[in-house]
This record gives structure tokens, C-alpha cells and sequence, in this order.
């Protein structure tokens, strides 16, 4: 996925966390980032310096595929939770449009992947990321490499598509509520 000639470069939003902030969850149901999901990936993402985020994901016999190995499927959610929170710190709402990824080195269960994930480029509505997972440090070995394209939505996206039930529920959390009007504001 290489951008087009001319795409612009990331702006961190003025309003965006600092470096080292967690991020939170942008909804506690999240099979990625969320509390509630009981085997979910309880991914906990830190904004970078620039439009760059870090996470730390610990595989769990839950995550596993071949025996005693991660699932890969599990493994991709991994990055595509850890680039689409990069929109934090542009203070835009995005949602996968492409995945791309490869995959270096089995990870074992109990391994803590490192997570590193950073906005390549912007052009209109796409906004370009690529990521990596390291094994058992920040500059460990490199396990699997993703690149995806994400469109840019408002926040009437999930609203529209998404199943009352959840929705009302989302909205009746005044945290939910707060996060999707800091979104509405045109960055």
C-alpha cells in the first residue's frame, strides 16, 4: 500500500494526548481495546512523539491457533487495533479500509508482543499506517509487519451501521459520549 505522489504528511492534532498518555478505550466492548471482553486482546495504547502509538499485547491460551502458538488472525487484530488507534492523534474517526499482513516468526503463547504502529501518510479521507510486533521488547526480533489504508468516517458511520441494542448502550456511557463529540469538532 503505497500512497499516492503528493499525499500529505501526518499532523498531530493540537489537542491530541501527550507522548506517553494511554490512549483508553474507545469502547469497552471492543474485542481489542476493551475491559468487558473477557478474551479480548485488553490492548493498552500510549501515544507516540509524533503520530505514533506503543502497545504491549501478552499472548493468552485464548489467542492460540497451532499448538501452543498465536493465531494469526489474532495476531493482525493485534495491529489493526494498535493503527486504528493512531486516529487519537489526529482527532479523526477512522475505520479499516485494507490490512496487509506479514508474518516473520511464530509467536508463542505467554510472549508479550511489542507493539509499534505509525501514520505513513494522508490523502484526503485515506490515511496510510504501517506497523510491526516484536518479540519480548521494544527492539526485540520482528514477529509480523502490517501496513493498512483507513478511511476517515463521522461518527454517524457506527450510528448508522451498527445494532441498536449496542448503540444505546455506548451512548448511555457519558465517557462514550464525550469521546464522540470531541470527534465532531473539524480538526
Amino acid at each position: 500500500m503505497t500512497p499516492p505522489a503528493g499525499a500529505d504528511a501526518a499532523v498531530r492534532h493540537l489537542s491530541a494526548p501527550p507522548p506517553g498518555a494511554l490512549l483508553g478505550s474507545h469502547y469497552e466492548h471492543c474485542f481489542g481495546c476493551g475491559a468487558a471482553q473477557a478474551h479480548g486482546l485488553h490492548l493498552e495504547v500510549r501515544a507516540g512523539e509524533g503520530v505514533d502509538v506503543t502497545a504491549e499485547f501478552t499472548v493468552r491460551a485464548v489467542h492460540q491457533g497451532a499448538p501452543g502458538l498465536a493465531h494469526g488472525g489474532v495476531l493482525s487484530t493485534a495491529l489493526d487495533e494498535t493503527m486504528g488507534s493512531l486516529g487519537w492523534l489526529m482527532h479523526t474517526v477512522m475505520v479499516t479500509g485494507r490490512l496487509e499482513t506479514d508474518f516473520v516468526r511464530p509467536v508463542p503463547l505467554g510472549t508479550v508482543l511489542h507493539l509499534g504502529a505509525e501514520v505513513t501518510a494522508v490523502d484526503g479521507r485515506k490515511v496510510f499506517t504501517s506497523a510491526a510486533g516484536r518479540i519480548g521488547a521494544p527492539d526485540g526480533p520482528v514477529a509480523l509487519r502490517a501496513q493498512a489504508l483507513f478511511i476517515k468516517v463521522n461518527v454517524e458511520h457506527f450510528t448508522e451501521h451498527g445494532r441498536d441494542e449496542e448503540i444505546k448502550t455506548a451512548m448511555a456511557d457519558p465517557d462514550q459520549v464525550r469521546r464522540a463529540r470531541a470527534f465532531e469538532v473539524n480538526p
